[in-house]
């Protein structure tokens, strides 16, 4: 059949079919074009709430640690505080223990009969470390004529014991407050030995202290080396 120009009604025909066709082919493209754009939407999503969790993660953790710390310094200084308020009371118990040691030193001091046989003896120990020719006996004043009378009884000890013969003075200047004894001083005045009560319980605590403890509270736990 010949080729002859369209009439009116089959050109808008064929205007009505491209712009169908055109038509389908926009919404195809702009189906595609939701599509990628939903799927990039749910990436960038998944890829926020990946984010925003791991953030949140990241901040308990955080919390979860500080809060476990936290304890542990609180459990820590409670423990502390405990241990600290056990040694105190421990320590309370060994000065009473000390106090009733000390009073029953003031009742030895007390006794003439029996404090003069100390005094003897420390006396005699206090010469036989000096070994010189004479000595000064420091007392408390109201045992000055107590003192002296040990002192007499002391220096014929002495001189038995060493062969030597040893002077010795008296001074009554230790105060009465303290518990009693004498402190001996060389002829030299380069010796100094105190045996007064209160020394003697001094070192008497300080070297039988360890010994007291293991007696009244058991091993120490946290000690590891014992020589």
């Amino acid at each position: 059949m010949a080729n002859r120009p369209l009439n009116d009604d089959e050109v808008i025909n064929e205007m009505n079919k491209m712009v169908a066709f055109i038509k389908q082919e926009a919404l195809e493209k702009a189906r595609e074009i939701k599509v990628k754009a939903d799927e990039e939407f749910a990436i960038e999503k998944a890829k926020l709430v990946k984010q925003e969790q791991q953030a949140i993660d990241v901040h308990f953790e955080k919390k979860r640690k500080g809060a476990e710390t936290a304890q542990k310094i609180a459990q820590s200084t409670l423990t502390n505080k405990s241990r600290l308020k056990l040694l105190q009371q421990r320590e309370e118990h060994l000065q009473d223990l000390f106090e009733v040691a000390r009073s029953q030193i003031l009742d030895l001091a007390a006794q003439d009969g029996r404090y003069v046989q100390f005094l003897e003896g420390v006396v005699v120990q206090g010469l036989l470390s000096l070994m010189e020719p004479s000595a000064t006996v420091r007392a408390r004043a109201k045992d000055e004529e107590l003192v002296k009378k040990a002192v007499a009884s002391s220096q014929k000890q002495y001189q038995e014991i060493s062969g030597r013969a040893i002077k010795v003075d008296v001074e009554p200047s230790l105060s009465n407050a303290s518990a009693g004894g004498v402190v001996l001083i060389s002829g030299t005045g380069r010796i100094t030995i105190d045996n007064t009560l209160d020394e003697r319980l001094r070192l008497l605590e300080d070297r039988m202290l360890p010994e007291i403890r293991y007696d009244l509270f058991g091993a120490n736990e946290n000690r590891k080396f014992f020589n």
